[in-house]
């Protein structure tokens, strides 16, 4: 059981981990000759599926420059690809192009340290894990807009 003493350093411990999550998204990044923003929309991409560039640029907080050049990158690389919009021809869907294996090599050591992790875990633990992730996740989206104005 948590006292407030052991509570107290949990705000430490929280930004250690985000500090963490950050550090292995730069280093899965350049594993695979990426930026850390390219992974970001890619996995943006793969979580949300086919959007407009307008879109991704909303999604990821960059304006339309620097975004179509992200999709050129991604393109490039074989990440995405850029397909007519079916409803509108003046417009382009971006849509993930399958999960390359060089992406898949350089995130599976974490996958497979964080799943033997949470095997340690009770069902209702992780159930609490879960829920905590999807509000957490709420949160910070809302107030990044917040932030955005």
């Amino acid at each position: 059981m948590s006292t407030p003493a052991s509570r107290a350093g949990g705000s430490e411990a929280y930004r250690r981990y985000l500090s963490a999550v950050m550090f292995h998204g730069h280093a899965s990044a350049r594993a695979c000759e990426l930026g850390a923003t390219d992974l970001y929309a890619l996995n943006i991409l793969q979580l949300a599926g086919a959007m407009t560039p307008g879109e991704l640029a909303t999604r990821t907080g960059l304006t339309t420059g620097p975004t179509t050049r992200l999709i050129d990158r991604l393109e490039q690389a074989g990440y995405v690809r850029r397909t007519p919009d079916p409803d509108d021809r003046r417009k382009v869907i971006v849509e993930p192009a399958g999960t390359p294996a060089a992406l898949d090599k350089a995130l599976a050591p974490a996958r497979q340290r964080i799943a033997e992790i949470l095997a340690g875990y009770t069902p209702d633990q992780l159930d609490v894990l879960y829920d905590y992730f999807t509000r957490a996740t709420e949160a910070y989206q809302e107030t990044a807009e917040q932030l955005r104005g």
